[in-house]
Protein backbone atom coordinates (compact mmCIF):
# COMPACT_ATOMS: atom_id res chain seq x y z
CA UNK A 1 0.00 0.00 0.00
CA UNK A 2 1.33 3.46 -0.97
CA UNK A 3 2.26 5.48 2.14
CA UNK A 4 1.14 8.70 0.44
CA UNK A 5 -2.29 7.21 -0.21
CA UNK A 6 -2.57 6.17 3.43
CA UNK A 7 -1.68 9.70 4.56
CA UNK A 8 -4.22 11.25 2.17
CA UNK A 9 -6.99 8.99 3.50
CA UNK A 10 -6.10 9.93 7.07
CA UNK A 11 -6.00 13.63 6.21
CA UNK A 12 -9.38 13.35 4.49
CA UNK A 13 -10.84 11.62 7.56
CA UNK A 14 -9.55 14.37 9.86
CA UNK A 15 -11.02 17.14 7.70
CA UNK A 16 -14.41 15.47 7.36
CA UNK A 17 -14.85 14.48 11.01
CA UNK A 18 -13.98 18.00 12.14
CA UNK A 19 -16.13 19.74 9.51
CA UNK A 20 -19.28 17.72 10.19
CA UNK A 21 -18.98 18.00 13.97
CA UNK A 22 -18.27 14.33 14.68
CA UNK A 23 -15.72 15.33 17.35
CA UNK A 24 -18.21 17.28 19.43
CA UNK A 25 -19.89 15.86 22.53
CA UNK A 26 -23.05 17.71 21.52
CA UNK A 27 -23.63 17.00 17.84
CA UNK A 28 -25.45 19.91 16.18
CA UNK A 29 -25.76 21.35 19.70
CA UNK A 30 -28.56 18.98 20.70
CA UNK A 31 -26.87 17.66 23.85
CA UNK A 32 -25.84 14.21 22.65
CA UNK A 33 -22.95 12.76 20.57
CA UNK A 34 -23.12 11.78 16.92
CA UNK A 35 -23.68 8.08 17.66
CA UNK A 36 -26.96 8.74 19.46
CA UNK A 37 -28.07 11.27 16.83
CA UNK A 38 -27.39 8.78 14.04
CA UNK A 39 -29.38 6.09 15.83
CA UNK A 40 -32.38 8.45 16.01
CA UNK A 41 -32.08 9.08 12.26
CA UNK A 42 -31.73 5.38 11.37
CA UNK A 43 -34.73 4.42 13.53
CA UNK A 44 -36.82 6.94 11.59
CA UNK A 45 -40.53 7.57 11.81
CA UNK A 46 -41.38 3.96 10.90
CA UNK A 47 -39.06 2.36 13.48
CA UNK A 48 -36.64 -0.53 12.97
CA UNK A 49 -35.73 -3.78 14.65
CA UNK A 50 -32.51 -3.96 16.65
CA UNK A 51 -30.92 -6.52 14.33
CA UNK A 52 -31.45 -4.23 11.33
CA UNK A 53 -29.96 -1.26 13.17
CA UNK A 54 -26.93 -3.29 14.19
CA UNK A 55 -26.31 -4.42 10.62
CA UNK A 56 -26.99 -1.02 9.09
CA UNK A 57 -24.60 0.81 11.40
CA UNK A 58 -22.03 -1.95 11.84
CA UNK A 59 -22.15 -1.73 15.65
CA UNK A 60 -21.43 -4.48 18.12
CA UNK A 61 -24.31 -5.58 20.32
CA UNK A 62 -22.90 -4.13 23.54
CA UNK A 63 -22.34 -0.62 22.19
CA UNK A 64 -25.72 -0.57 20.44
CA UNK A 65 -27.43 -1.64 23.67
CA UNK A 66 -25.78 1.24 25.55
CA UNK A 67 -26.94 3.73 22.90
CA UNK A 68 -30.47 2.36 23.05
CA UNK A 69 -30.60 2.52 26.83
CA UNK A 70 -29.42 6.14 26.78
CA UNK A 71 -32.04 7.20 24.21
CA UNK A 72 -34.73 5.28 26.09
CA UNK A 73 -33.76 7.06 29.33
CA UNK A 74 -34.12 10.38 27.49
CA UNK A 75 -37.66 9.43 26.49
CA UNK A 76 -36.82 9.45 22.77
CA UNK A 77 -37.40 5.79 21.91
CA UNK A 78 -39.30 2.74 23.08
CA UNK A 79 -37.93 -0.79 22.69
CA UNK A 80 -40.41 -3.65 22.61
CA UNK A 81 -40.26 -7.36 21.84
CA UNK A 82 -41.92 -8.47 18.61
CA UNK A 83 -45.10 -10.43 19.26
CA UNK A 84 -44.41 -12.85 16.39
CA UNK A 85 -40.87 -13.62 17.57
CA UNK A 86 -39.99 -12.79 21.15
CA UNK A 87 -36.28 -12.91 20.35
CA UNK A 88 -36.56 -9.81 18.15
CA UNK A 89 -36.82 -6.29 19.55
CA UNK A 90 -38.30 -3.36 17.69
CA UNK A 91 -37.34 0.27 18.23
CA UNK A 92 -39.79 3.15 17.73
CA UNK A 93 -39.41 6.86 18.24
CA UNK A 94 -41.70 8.38 20.84
CA UNK A 95 -43.49 11.63 20.02
CA UNK A 96 -40.57 13.42 21.66
CA UNK A 97 -38.16 11.36 19.55
CA UNK A 98 -40.03 12.23 16.34
CA UNK A 99 -39.81 15.91 17.21
CA UNK A 100 -36.08 15.50 17.82
CA UNK A 101 -35.69 13.76 14.45
CA UNK A 102 -37.40 16.68 12.73
CA UNK A 103 -35.05 19.09 14.51
CA UNK A 104 -32.01 17.06 13.46
CA UNK A 105 -33.23 17.04 9.85
CA UNK A 106 -33.46 20.83 9.82
CA UNK A 107 -30.06 21.28 11.45
CA UNK A 108 -28.46 18.73 9.11
CA UNK A 109 -29.80 20.61 6.10
CA UNK A 110 -28.30 23.76 7.58
CA UNK A 111 -24.91 22.07 8.06
CA UNK A 112 -24.93 20.85 4.44
CA UNK A 113 -25.84 24.35 3.25
CA UNK A 114 -23.00 25.86 5.30
CA UNK A 115 -20.52 23.56 3.54
CA UNK A 116 -21.81 24.54 0.08
CA UNK A 117 -22.41 28.26 0.72
CA UNK A 118 -18.76 29.48 0.43
CA UNK A 119 -18.41 27.84 -2.99
CA UNK A 120 -19.50 29.07 -6.39
CA UNK A 121 -21.85 26.99 -8.57
CA UNK A 122 -19.05 25.14 -10.36
CA UNK A 123 -17.27 24.31 -7.11
CA UNK A 124 -20.51 23.06 -5.57
CA UNK A 125 -21.12 20.71 -8.49
CA UNK A 126 -17.52 19.52 -8.23
CA UNK A 127 -17.77 18.88 -4.48
CA UNK A 128 -21.11 17.07 -4.70
CA UNK A 129 -19.85 14.91 -7.58
CA UNK A 130 -16.69 14.08 -5.61
CA UNK A 131 -18.78 13.13 -2.57
CA UNK A 132 -20.94 10.85 -4.71
CA UNK A 133 -17.81 9.22 -6.12
CA UNK A 134 -16.33 8.71 -2.66
CA UNK A 135 -19.58 7.13 -1.49
CA UNK A 136 -19.67 4.86 -4.56
CA UNK A 137 -16.09 3.71 -3.99
CA UNK A 138 -16.55 3.14 -0.26
CA UNK A 139 -19.78 1.20 -0.61
CA UNK A 140 -18.22 -2.13 -1.74
CA UNK A 141 -16.53 -2.36 1.65
CA UNK A 142 -20.01 -2.29 3.21
CA UNK A 143 -21.20 -5.31 1.24
CA UNK A 144 -21.62 -8.30 3.54
CA UNK A 145 -21.74 -11.68 1.81
CA UNK A 146 -22.44 -14.90 3.70
CA UNK A 147 -24.34 -18.15 3.59
CA UNK A 148 -28.10 -18.01 4.14
CA UNK A 149 -30.88 -20.63 4.26
CA UNK A 150 -32.32 -20.75 0.76
CA UNK A 151 -35.86 -20.52 2.13
CA UNK A 152 -35.33 -17.55 4.48
CA UNK A 153 -37.46 -14.44 4.05
CA UNK A 154 -34.60 -12.41 2.55
CA UNK A 155 -33.59 -15.26 0.22
CA UNK A 156 -37.19 -15.64 -0.96
CA UNK A 157 -37.40 -11.90 -1.62
CA UNK A 158 -34.17 -11.90 -3.65
CA UNK A 159 -35.26 -14.87 -5.73
CA UNK A 160 -38.64 -13.28 -6.38
CA UNK A 161 -36.98 -10.07 -7.60
CA UNK A 162 -34.56 -12.13 -9.70
CA UNK A 163 -37.39 -14.02 -11.40
CA UNK A 164 -39.29 -10.79 -12.06
CA UNK A 165 -36.27 -9.20 -13.69
CA UNK A 166 -35.64 -12.22 -15.92
CA UNK A 167 -39.28 -12.16 -16.98
CA UNK A 168 -38.86 -8.52 -18.00
CA UNK A 169 -35.53 -8.93 -19.81
CA UNK A 170 -35.80 -12.29 -21.56
CA UNK A 171 -37.30 -12.16 -25.04
CA UNK A 172 -39.62 -15.05 -24.21
CA UNK A 173 -40.24 -14.11 -20.57
CA UNK A 174 -39.22 -16.42 -17.74
CA UNK A 175 -41.00 -19.20 -15.88
CA UNK A 176 -38.90 -20.79 -13.10
CA UNK A 177 -40.94 -23.98 -13.41
CA UNK A 178 -39.66 -24.44 -16.97
CA UNK A 179 -36.04 -23.68 -16.06
CA UNK A 180 -33.61 -26.30 -14.75
CA UNK A 181 -34.31 -26.81 -11.08
CA UNK A 182 -32.61 -25.06 -8.18
CA UNK A 183 -34.97 -25.85 -5.33
CA UNK A 184 -34.25 -24.86 -1.73
CA UNK A 185 -33.14 -28.39 -0.86
CA UNK A 186 -30.70 -28.32 -3.79
CA UNK A 187 -29.19 -25.10 -2.41
CA UNK A 188 -28.77 -26.50 1.11
CA UNK A 189 -25.61 -28.35 2.29
CA UNK A 190 -24.44 -30.90 1.36
CA UNK A 191 -26.36 -30.70 -1.93
CA UNK A 192 -25.45 -27.04 -2.42
CA UNK A 193 -25.46 -23.67 -0.75
CA UNK A 194 -27.13 -20.27 -1.03
CA UNK A 195 -25.31 -16.96 -0.53
CA UNK A 196 -26.88 -13.61 0.26
CA UNK A 197 -25.36 -10.13 -0.06
CA UNK A 198 -26.46 -7.26 2.17
CA UNK A 199 -25.70 -3.56 2.52
CA UNK A 200 -26.70 -1.90 5.79
CA UNK A 201 -28.58 -5.08 6.67
CA UNK A 202 -30.71 -4.97 3.51
CA UNK A 203 -30.61 -7.87 1.01
CA UNK A 204 -29.25 -6.66 -2.33
CA UNK A 205 -28.02 -9.79 -4.12
CA UNK A 206 -27.67 -13.55 -4.11
CA UNK A 207 -26.16 -16.60 -5.75
CA UNK A 208 -26.15 -20.35 -5.29
CA UNK A 209 -23.95 -23.40 -5.74
CA UNK A 210 -25.50 -26.68 -6.78
CA UNK A 211 -23.39 -29.84 -6.52
CA UNK A 212 -23.63 -32.00 -9.66
CA UNK A 213 -21.29 -34.78 -8.53
CA UNK A 214 -18.08 -35.21 -6.51
CA UNK A 215 -16.07 -32.91 -8.80
CA UNK A 216 -18.50 -30.60 -10.63
CA UNK A 217 -20.57 -27.76 -9.25
CA UNK A 218 -23.04 -25.44 -10.95
CA UNK A 219 -23.49 -21.71 -10.25
CA UNK A 220 -27.14 -20.66 -10.11
CA UNK A 221 -29.38 -17.72 -9.16
CA UNK A 222 -26.79 -14.96 -9.57
CA UNK A 223 -28.58 -11.63 -9.09
CA UNK A 224 -27.87 -8.09 -7.88
CA UNK A 225 -30.49 -5.43 -7.19
CA UNK A 226 -30.42 -2.57 -9.69
CA UNK A 227 -29.81 -0.08 -6.87
CA UNK A 228 -26.61 -1.90 -5.85
CA UNK A 229 -25.00 -2.50 -9.22
CA UNK A 230 -21.52 -1.21 -9.90
CA UNK A 231 -20.36 -2.00 -6.35
CA UNK A 232 -18.79 -5.39 -6.95
CA UNK A 233 -21.64 -7.32 -5.32
CA UNK A 234 -21.87 -10.12 -7.91
CA UNK A 235 -18.09 -10.57 -7.90
CA UNK A 236 -18.07 -10.98 -4.10
CA UNK A 237 -20.93 -13.49 -4.27
CA UNK A 238 -19.16 -15.43 -7.00
CA UNK A 239 -15.87 -15.49 -5.06
CA UNK A 240 -17.57 -16.91 -1.96
CA UNK A 241 -19.30 -19.60 -4.04
CA UNK A 242 -15.98 -20.51 -5.63
CA UNK A 243 -14.27 -20.66 -2.22
CA UNK A 244 -17.03 -22.96 -0.97
CA UNK A 245 -16.64 -25.19 -4.04
CA UNK A 246 -12.92 -25.51 -3.35
CA UNK A 247 -13.57 -26.39 0.30
CA UNK A 248 -15.91 -29.14 -0.88
CA UNK A 249 -13.23 -30.56 -3.17
CA UNK A 250 -14.96 -29.59 -6.42
CA UNK A 251 -12.59 -29.02 -9.33
CA UNK A 252 -14.91 -27.62 -12.01
CA UNK A 253 -17.64 -25.00 -11.95
CA UNK A 254 -20.23 -24.59 -14.68
CA UNK A 255 -22.94 -22.06 -15.41
CA UNK A 256 -25.18 -20.96 -18.24
CA UNK A 257 -26.74 -17.61 -19.06
CA UNK A 258 -29.13 -15.88 -21.43
CA UNK A 259 -27.83 -13.73 -24.30
CA UNK A 260 -29.58 -10.64 -22.94
CA UNK A 261 -27.49 -10.74 -19.72
CA UNK A 262 -24.41 -9.18 -21.27
CA UNK A 263 -23.12 -7.83 -17.95
CA UNK A 264 -23.18 -11.34 -16.48
CA UNK A 265 -21.27 -12.73 -19.47
CA UNK A 266 -18.63 -10.00 -19.05
CA UNK A 267 -18.23 -10.82 -15.34
CA UNK A 268 -17.81 -14.53 -15.96
CA UNK A 269 -15.20 -13.99 -18.67
CA UNK A 270 -13.28 -11.59 -16.42
CA UNK A 271 -13.30 -14.21 -13.67
CA UNK A 272 -11.76 -16.89 -15.89
CA UNK A 273 -14.85 -18.74 -17.13
CA UNK A 274 -14.48 -20.06 -20.67
CA UNK A 275 -17.37 -20.57 -23.06
CA UNK A 276 -17.95 -24.26 -23.81
CA UNK A 277 -20.42 -26.44 -25.67
CA UNK A 278 -23.86 -26.82 -24.04
CA UNK A 279 -23.75 -29.26 -21.12
CA UNK A 280 -27.46 -29.23 -20.23
CA UNK A 281 -30.88 -28.56 -21.72
CA UNK A 282 -31.60 -25.22 -19.99
CA UNK A 283 -34.34 -23.71 -22.22
CA UNK A 284 -33.40 -20.10 -21.43
CA UNK A 285 -29.64 -20.45 -22.02
CA UNK A 286 -27.64 -19.26 -25.02
CA UNK A 287 -24.14 -19.38 -23.50
CA UNK A 288 -22.51 -22.08 -21.38
CA UNK A 289 -19.35 -21.45 -19.32
CA UNK A 290 -16.86 -23.55 -17.36
CA UNK A 291 -13.96 -22.82 -15.01
CA UNK A 292 -11.33 -25.16 -13.61
CA UNK A 293 -10.63 -24.44 -9.93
Amino acid sequence: MDARQIEQVRRFNRVVTQRVGALEDSYLRRGRPLGQARLIFETGIHGADVRTLRGRLGLDSGYLSRLLRSLEAQGLISVRKQTADGRLRHVNLTSKGQAELATYDGLSDGLASSILAPLDATQRDCLVAAMAEVERLLRPADVEVRGEPADSADATWCLGEYFRELAERFETGFDPEKSNSARAEEMTPPAGCFVLARIDGRPIGCGALKRRDDTIGEIKRMWTARSARGRGVARKVLHLLEATAREWGLTTLRLETNRTLTEAQALYRQEGYLEVAPFNQEPYAHHWFEKKL
